[in-house]
């Protein structure tokens, strides 16, 4: 395995191991994003019992859930048709101390081998995947309803953060719904940002959330398919509240110990139903710690129909609470799996139609954050991608935005053992440009090559291709008596 697949796509089984790959790279000007790449056996506990059975029945009260955020029995185990990613499965908090452990470990190791260098993370590594979809279930509602209220407002159609309640109005729906009379509502907007204005966007509305979340009352809202009004919190226990601190305190701890050691933090994406627990999680642990540079970024997938709403909404906050807006961008990793699930329980399908509308999105998301560096140079974007003609297009739109390589605002990423034909000319171009380095003991890191192989049949698909069309052309040359010639 050494000599071949192991040897292609994973650096070797511990920091010493990794060091002379890394040291190579570094002397053509790539760099390192380490990946400790050990995973998780999902489907198996050790006493034998399936542990997916044991999730079933953890989630419950499916009928009140968004389907998008219910538990089935097949879509238990994350794992299944990820093709470009690696997961870990919940066992205990304990499981969850020593993934941190193992990530303090990488970002030492980052520290040591790369001048600049990155530390990749997974949430579901560091909290109850439970916990996370519960979460990202009440954080999709309460944006939804915010969205049903902007609807009735006139307001459809208009970009999400263009949408503007007014609180006058807002009151009224609040107690007509009976969510809340007038006096409780007022409660409500007597924050410092909120007293200001006579109207409330998406970022008012979801700082609001905090708020609610800590009084003993249970928010109601309504359910769009039934009318009737059901708690927002119904399944929120002091355990759930416990477990946010909990995952809170382990990525404080990770971020502390990248900032000591100048080492930036990158917080992978994951599937759509634990993605909004993921986003608002790192996007709290950016708001304490980028406060003078990008030391955590954020992950955005541009398959999902949402992506640009996301990025822009993340990257309005940044610019209101002044804090340095750090983003990878990539197409995604989850498709297969998230198609077959939404067709499985019914609910919309929140991948883009095609890969054409993937790459749109990919380029309108990433022109955005462009822009921004541009104006206020308070945000930085990895553009992690094997796509050449999106590598092009960031670096003539670095050129028309006069954004300099060695201002390191731009960065580009690919996987060790792929597209080197794009990560070598840039490093030795000087623009800043990384390795994601997988590392760990070969039996263990086996469902990453697995996950490798699958995704580069393409790739060997096209190089058959390529080589037939070559030889072909060697053989016509010869014939032709001009084997030189252009």
């Amino acid at each position: 395995m050494k000599m071949t697949f192991y040897g292609q796509f994973v650096a070797g089984e511990d920091q010493e191991a990794i060091k002379p790959l890394l040291r190579r790279n570094q002397a053509f000007g790539v760099g390192a994003v380490l990946d400790y790449s050990v995973e998780e056996d999902l489907r198996e506990r050790r006493d034998g019992r399936s542990r997916t059975s044991a999730a079933e029945k953890e989630m419950g009260g499916a009928e009140q859930k968004e389907k998008q955020y219910q538990a089935h029995q097949r879509f238990g185990d994350h794992h299944g048709g990820v093709t470009g990613a690696h997961t870990y499965f919940y066992t205990d908090e304990a499981k969850c101390d020593q993934h941190m452990e193992t990530f303090l470990r990488c970002i030492d190791a980052s520290s040591g081998s790369s001048e600049d260098g990155f530390s990749a993370i997974k949430l579901t590594a560091l909290a109850r995947p439970q916990f996370l979809v519960r979460f990202s279930e009440v954080l999709v509602k309460w944006r939804r309803f915010f969205l049903q209220m902007a609807t009735e407002q006139g307001q459809a159609g208009r970009a999400v953060l263009e949408m503007k309640l007014e609180v006058e109005k807002l009151q009224e729906t609040l107690a007509n719904l009976g969510i809340v009379t007038k006096a409780e509502s007022q409660e409500w907007f007597m924050g410092e940002s909120l007293g200001t204005s006579s109207t409330v966007d998406l970022l008012d509305w979801n700082s609001l959330l905090d708020t609610r979340t800590k009084i003993s009352k249970p928010l109601l809202i309504p359910n769009r398919q039934t009318g009737q009004l059901e708690p927002l919190l119904s399944r929120f226990s002091e355990e759930e509240d416990l477990q946010m601190k909990r995952v809170l305190q382990r990525m404080d701890v990770l971020a502390k110990r990248a900032m000591e050691k100048g080492v930036r933090l990158m917080v992978d994406a994951e599937q759509s139903y634990f993605q909004p627990a993921i986003s608002r999680l790192t996007v709290e642990t950016q708001r304490r710690f980028n406060r003078n540079q990008a030391i955590i970024f954020n992950t955005y997938q541009c398959y999902l129909r949402e992506a640009y709403d996301n990025v822009t909404g993340d990257m309005e906050l940044s610019r209101r609470e002044g804090w340095h807006f750090g983003t990878k961008l990539v197409r995604g990793a989850y498709m297969e799996q998230e198609r077959e699930r939404a067709a499985q329980l019914g609910y919309e399908d929140p991948i883009n139609p095609t890969y054409e509308k993937t790459n749109e999105m990919y380029h309108r998301c990433l022109d955005y954050v462009l822009e921004e560096i541009k104006h206020r140079r308070k945000a930085s974007v990895m553009v992690a991608s094997h796509n050449e003609d999106t590598v092009k297009f960031t670096l003539r739109r670095m050129m028309e935005l006069g954004i300099h390589p060695s201002e390191k605002k731009v960065c580009f990423g690919q996987l060790l053992g792929m597209c080197d034909q794009i990560t070598f000319p840039l490093g030795q171009a000087g623009f800043p440009v990384y390795k994601y380095v997988p590392y760990g003991p070969v039996n263990e890191v086996l469902p990453y090559l697995s996950r490798r192989a699958q995704e580069n049949r393409g790739f060997m698909q096209r190089a058959n291709r390529e080589r037939d069309l070559l030889w072909k052309e060697v053989k016509r040359r010869l014939l032709a008596g001009n084997l030189f010639s252009h």
